[in-house]
């Protein structure tokens, strides 16, 4: 370039700027500053306008950095000659610096870094219309991998910030998208300069970030996981600061905008990330009410497998998680109150909800699974008319439940289903559970389940029973999986059920009532209530005879027995016997041994027990009874027995005996075709006819 090519600049003076030596390059930034001067002073502005082309185009275009650092240098004796006048020649002035922090020469970037410096405190908050280009530039140079020029970045930062604070006119909205940018970088450095500036914009009251913390939330969670302590603590103590501000001021705090936020990062990995996250949730659920209805399903999906947590490292979150779980629950708490302010915003969305219930189920944690039980069961309770409708999406989990090894879960598993299937009497509340299109079909998904599992059966079957029987109607459930297992065609399943069911009926405290019913036969359908039992018992013989001992019909018990020489006398059939006469000996049954002392019947039940006795190997329990029949008096006594007040309930049961023999006939069959089976697959069951 010629010297025309420089004008207003000398070719000397170009030629001191952008020499290697500091002393020459400030030689020539004065000749320069007090060029401006003059040029200022005669209202010269297109010769002002000429020199900042040159310095900031031409000499900037340049692949030297030492004519780089010229233009800098040069640029800011502009700023200096012109004073506050800079200010129409901010743009001008401002952006081939910034331009210049994305050099590859270090010593270019901190010469911006120092350029930006210099005009900056001359034009302070004049420069704010500039801030997205200064806090760009800024952020570059606070990241840069060169100590010098992070040091240099430091004044140019707080400078800024000082502009900031004492301007109070910073356009937020602007600078929030640059600041979210800023605290997903990767480098630690660029994370630090951002939430730094968060922190400062924070403690301006004149600058609200309240409202726009939605768009920084999810960043500054993120930095919580942050491997620097001194970053991970700024982000953390922030974070508190916002939280107590949105104490203060809730109206100003978008809720709904912020919770999915909060859900996501309150299922990480990262205990204070987590912890931070579920605190916010409580917050949001107390501060923000039914506002957060509609985010239930997610807000219980992060919360509720926290409660898995038994280690003491994560009780507070456990413990926050726990309070959560309540405290959402008491917002749908009242069932006219969920059903009559539904609308809107406030509305629960139901279907999302039941699913996360239904695949918390599948957690490991039994604390997580209660709770999501306890969830379902308190829908039911508190919206009666919207749940039905989702029971068909509930049933199969609920009852898969059954099988869980945690009494706990079993027994909530146990209530729901026990609501579902009480559902459409609940208007009347007479409990027709008959009426419930689920009673059946869960009573047999229930045996399918047993069925299939032998340990569940043995371990689980009696306990999930009981629990039945309490929740609903004891001698509905009986006559119901009578009826069922009167049809069931795996017949050594259907036998092992009865002797369950028969001993529970015996021995049960939950079914004291049934027991008492059975023995007076004087409520409205008991007849019809042994009925089905026996046709159901006829599985088992035992199980049959003591059902017949239990209602006082002796002479019956008589004519069974008989029938026993026909049956396979089986270690299994003794044994069944052997823990009858093992009854008979409890306090159970003490009635029926007082029965021994005389009565119309004593004759008919000494008959049955010295059968019994027939059938027996001479074990303990055949001298137990041995025994116990010999203290018998010969001659009745004059004891008012409870038989002699039963005898005019007694019902005809001979009909029913013929029913006993076909059914041990197809036991019979059955067990011939099992034995004859040359692999361990089941064979098809001969069914009942």
């Amino acid at each position: 370039m010629t010297e025309k090519d420089y004008a207003p600049l000398s070719s000397a003076c170009v030629r001191g700027l952008c020499d290697k030596l500091y002393e020459k390059r400030k030689f020539a930034g004065v000749e320069i500053e007090k060029m401006v001067k003059d040029f200022n002073d005669a209202n010269n502005s297109s010769q002002i306008k000429k020199l900042i082309r040159v310095l900031g185009q031409d000499l900037m275009s340049s692949t030297n950095p030492n004519v780089k650092n010229g233009a800098l240098m040069g640029l800011s004796s502009v700023a200096v000659g012109l004073g506050k006048g800079c200010v129409a020649h901010l743009s001008e002035l401002l952006h081939p610096m910034a331009a210049c922090v994305r050099e590859g020469e270090s010593r270019v970037r901190y010469l911006a870094a120092e350029a930006l410096f210099n005009v900056l405190k001359i034009a302070r908050g004049a420069a704010l219309p500039h801030f997205p280009l200064v806090f760009d530039a800024l952020a570059r140079l606070a990241a840069d991998p060169e100590p010098q020029v992070r040091q240099g970045a430091e004044l140019l930062d707080r400078l800024v910030k000082d502009i900031v604070t004492e301007s109070g006119e910073l356009e937020v909205s602007a600078l929030v998208p640059l600041l979210r940018e800023r605290l997903y970088a990767r480098g630690a450095c660029a994370r630090q300069f951002a939430a730094g500036w968060v922190a400062a914009l924070d403690a301006l009251p004149a600058l609200p970030l309240l409202p726009h913390l939605r768009d920084l939330l999810d960043p500054l969670l993120h930095m919580l996981d942050e491997p620097h302590p001194e970053i991970r603590r700024m982000c953390e103590v922030q974070l508190n600061e916002f939280l107590r501000s949105i104490k203060k001021d809730p109206s100003q705090v978008d809720f709904q905008a912020m919770i999915n936020i909060l859900i996501t990062h309150a299922q990480s990995p990262e205990e204070l990330v987590q912890l931070t996250a579920i605190s916010w949730i409580k917050e949001f659920v107390e501060l923000a009410g039914r506002g957060m209805l509609p985010y239930a399903s997610g807000v219980l999906c992060a919360a509720l497998p926290c409660l898995a947590y038994a280690d003491d490292a994560r009780r507070n979150i456990r413990e926050t998680a726990a309070t959560v779980n309540f405290l959402l629950t008491k917002l749908v708490a009242d069932p006219g109150e969920s059903e009559g302010e539904g609308e809107g915003e406030e509305r629960l969305q139901l279907e999302a909800l039941v699913r996360v219930l239904t695949q918390l189920l599948r957690h490991s944690s039994v604390h997580t699974k209660v709770a999501a039980l306890d969830w379902i069961l308190h829908l039911y309770n508190t919206l009666p008319a919207q749940m039905p409708s989702h029971t068909e999406a509930v049933f199969g989990a609920v009852v898969a439940s059954l099988t869980d090894p945690a009494d706990d879960v079993v027994r909530r598993a146990l209530a729901v289903l026990a609501e579902i299937c009480s559902c459409p009497a609940r208007p009347a509340r007479t409990g027709d559970l008959e009426s419930s299109p689920y009673y059946y079909k869960f009573l047999r998904a229930l045996l399918r389940l047993l069925a299939a599992d032998d340990g569940l059966l043995e371990d689980r079957g009696a306990f999930i029973i009981r629990q039945l029987c309490v929740l609903l109607n004891a001698e509905d459930i009986y006559k119901a999986l009578a009826s069922i297992l009167v049809e069931e065609t795996n017949l050594r399943f259907a036998a092992t059920m009865v002797d369950v069911l028969s001993t529970m009926l015996l021995t049960a405290a939950e079914l004291h009532h049934l027991r008492l019913q059975l023995r007076r036969m004087d409520q409205p359908g008991s007849a019809e209530l042994l009925r089905c039992l026996y046709r159901c018992w006829c599985h088992s013989p035992v199980a049959l005879l003591a059902l017949c001992l239990l209602t006082h019909h002796y002479a019956h018990c008589n004519a069974l027995i008989a029938t026993f020489g026909d049956l396979d006398i089986t270690v299994d059939f003794l044994t069944e016997v052997d823990k009858l006469v093992q009854l008979i000996e409890s306090p159970i049954f003490a009635y029926l041994r007082l029965e021994l002392l005389g009565g119309p019947q004593s004759s008919a039940l000494r008959g049955a027990l010295f059968g019994l006795l027939m059938l027996l190997p001479q074990s303990d329990a055949f001298h137990a009874l041995r025994h116990r029949l010999h203290c018998a008096p010969l001659q009745p006594c004059l004891v008012r027995t409870e038989s002699a007040t039963s005898t005019s309930n007694e019902i005809d049961l001979e009909p029913l005996l013929a029913e006993f023999q076909r059914v041990q006939e197809a036991h019979r069959r059955y067990r011939l075709l099992e034995r004859a089976r040359p692999a361990p697959a089941p064979a098809p069951a001969p069914t009942l006819r």
